[in-house]
């Protein structure tokens, strides 16, 4: 007895079927056929062209859900005519997205269908996996919110170099944008410094880890010359305003650079690495905890947060911290280039660095307030 031969099953009639004015079969024959072609052992040329036939004939007529039903199984299924893949693509919008998204090929004559309404399509490309890198760049260069997350969600694909420095750089102001950043594996724990105020305690414990281990390397300017003394001054009458104006001119920050943070509750997390980065102490961070705004004060367990913020962050790690934020350095010197500097031969050099060196035995708080000439 000879072999059973599979059959293709017969699709004639099929079209015909679904025209019938009162029984719209149209989106049941679609899935129904897509679901036979996918699952079939083998398929020779004449039933590819069989189904490309039939499929390009219900693609354009179906509603929405039934081609996207469609465009699920067919787009990564390796064996689907590339016209079937046009023809979906040219629906556009959903549909589109997701042929683009996943079809094994993007031949010229998939985009261009893709194209017939004019849309961009950077979106739907960037979050196909296995992009090339020549495509990753380009798309990461734009500066598109939609194409800046779908590269950052997209795990089939590795972020480097400009690409991560375009979207990290992005983040600072974009938390959605960041928050998918911070989640990526591929990611360097210092390429994440600029988000430091976007993540959680103990991403921002591996940041200030990796940023402390490069600042040691570089040596540290000397601290602002009686920035610590002004700004105790100001923090005990409550002198918000002219706080944040001594302390953004004493370290060379803009003026606002408190709306650099996401919400009001990193402000404050800003806020300490400003005074880590002013040099002061300890006991003089917590006096401006206690007394510069009493929303902060009232809150213990805050204040220990802000306490144990300020105890694990070094100086020169404050520094490099807050110019990743702020996106810009910190000021090198404490007064402009031009500004009179008494000669000291030939000790210059000595008596220079112990003048910049705080004192370890400093005035009792809050007595230690600006000095009167």
């Amino acid at each position: 007895m000879p072999p059973s031969v599979e059959v293709a099953p017969d699709l004639s009639g099929l079209i015909e079927l679904s025209r019938i004015a009162h029984l719209d079969l149209k989106p049941v024959i679609l899935r129904v056929q897509t679901d036979l072609f996918v699952q079939a052992a083998n398929r020779d040329k004449s039933e590819l062209e069989s189904f490309a036939s039939l499929a390009g004939g219900l693609i354009p007529i179906v509603d929405e859900e039934t081609a996207a039903i469609v465009a699920e199984k067919l787009a990564p299924f390796a064996d689907t005519p590339q016209s079937v893949l046009a023809t979906l693509a040219a629906r556009g919008g959903r549909v589109r997205d997701i042929v683009l998204g996943s079809a094994v090929t993007l031949s010229p004559a998939l985009i261009d269908a893709a194209l017939l309404d004019g849309a961009d399509l950077g979106s739907a490309m960037a979050g196909r996996p296995g992009l090339p890198r020549a495509v990753i760049a380009e798309l990461a260069q734009r500066g598109d919110p939609a194409i800046d997350r779908a590269l950052a969600g997209n795990l089939g694909i590795t972020l480097r170099g400009g690409d991560v420095r375009h979207l990290v750089g992005r983040g600072r102001t974009d938390p959605d944008l960041a928050g998918l950043l911070l989640a990526r594996p591929d990611l360097a724990v210092g390429e994440l410094a600029p988000l430091y105020l976007h993540a959680d305690p103990i991403r921002r414990d591996a940041i200030r880890e990796a940023i402390a281990a490069t600042a040691a390397l570089r040596p540290c300017p000397p601290p602002p010359r009686d920035l610590g003394g002004m700004l105790l001054g100001l923090s005990a009458v409550h002198d918000v305003p002219g706080f944040l104006a001594a302390l953004s001119d004493g370290l060379g920050l803009p003026a606002n650079f408190l709306r650099s943070a996401p919400d009001a509750g990193s402000r404050y997390d800003l806020l300490t690495l400003c005074l880590r980065a002013a040099d002061l102490h300890e006991e003089e961070a917590v006096y401006v905890f206690l007394t510069l705004d009493e929303a902060v004060s009232r809150s213990a367990e805050r204040v220990f947060e802000l306490v144990r913020l300020f105890r694990t962050t070094d100086r020169p790690a404050a520094r490099d911290l807050l110019s990743a934020i702020l996106d810009r350095p910190l000021r090198e010197r404490t007064g402009a280039s031009d500004a009179h500097q008494p000669h000291h031969a030939p000790d210059t050099g000595k008596i220079r660095q112990a003048a910049a060196e705080r004192p370890a035995n400093r005035t009792p708080l809050p007595m230690r307030a600006r000095k009167s000439s």
